[in-house]
């Protein structure tokens, strides 16, 4: 893993969240038509984390929108996310990724976390890898110090996802929080970065994340393929990344 620090996003970015995230709720409603074109869901289950205390509530939209195209978008269940200062978090959060698994039939669980959530998330991946089924990150601190963001210093369960699962990391370069070099990862068969224009506070409500999300929900992970960026999709996405500061790995294993 990379522990390089990256300088932490300037205080004007941090003080533009907000409203920032508040032109990203205006604009979700007018995307609305455009976002509900995308390929219905086969009716997996996903669980959506929230991000470092944040609750389910902040998770609301993205998972309306979900289970409005199919999926089964569930909840993490776990009240505000504290970081590992929440007691017994480790084994709260494997009781929680069983039991949607048990629920829905055993089959394998799509992971959506932000910011912190999904950290947790490629943990859950590295730690449970035969009820994972994908991992997506939004704005997460995953492969650098965490002394680069401005709000955690507190995680400790660092891991890469698993090399047999696919993984999407979802940044923003002018995320006010966490720096965008620790929220990608070096791209492989399996891996990929997609770079949206969006807040950090506003990753959840954003109408090209989400659509992004959904895209990525809808690949079977027999077929997955990394996001494509033809036509419209130039505009709206940034190039793909390579993020060179992050070990690269050879991910010969297949994907069930």
């Amino acid at each position: 893993m990379n522990d390089q620090t990256y300088p932490k996003p300037g205080p004007l970015l941090a003080l533009a969240e907000a409203p920032r995230a508040l032109t990203e709720m205006a604009s979700l409603f007018a995307s609305a038509p455009f976002l509900l074109t995308v390929k219905s869901g086969d009716r997996h289950p996903v669980l959506v984390l929230p991000g470092f205390a944040a609750s389910d509530r902040s998770t609301i939209i993205l998972r309306a929108y979900l289970s409005s195209l199919g999926y089964i978008a569930k909840p993490w269940g776990l009240g505000v996310n504290l970081g590992p200062a929440k007691p017994d978090l480790a084994a709260q959060l494997a009781r929680r990724l069983d039991e949607v698994y048990v629920e829905n039939g055993h089959q394998k669980i799509s992971l959506v976390g932000w910011s912190l959530g999904g950290v947790y998330s490629r943990v859950l991946a590295q730690l449970y890898p035969e009820k994972v089924r994908q991992v997506i990150t939004l704005g997460s601190p995953f492969s650098g110090s965490p002394h680069s963001t401005n709000a955690f210093q507190l995680f400790k369960m660092m891991n890469d996802a698993s090399e047999a699962i696919p993984s999407t990391a979802i940044f923003s370069k002018s995320d006010g929080v966490v720096p965008w070099q620790i929220a990608s990862q070096s791209p492989s068969d399996i891996a990929e970065n997609i770079e949206v224009y969006a807040s950090h506070i506003g990753l959840g409500i954003n109408a090209s994340v989400l659509y992004a999300i959904a895209d990525r929900l809808a690949t079977p992970t027999s077929q997955w393929k990394p996001f494509e960026r033809t036509g419209w999709k130039r505009f709206v996405y940034g190039p793909a990344l390579m993020n060179t500061k992050t070990a690269l790995r050879s991910n010969s294993a297949s994907v069930e």
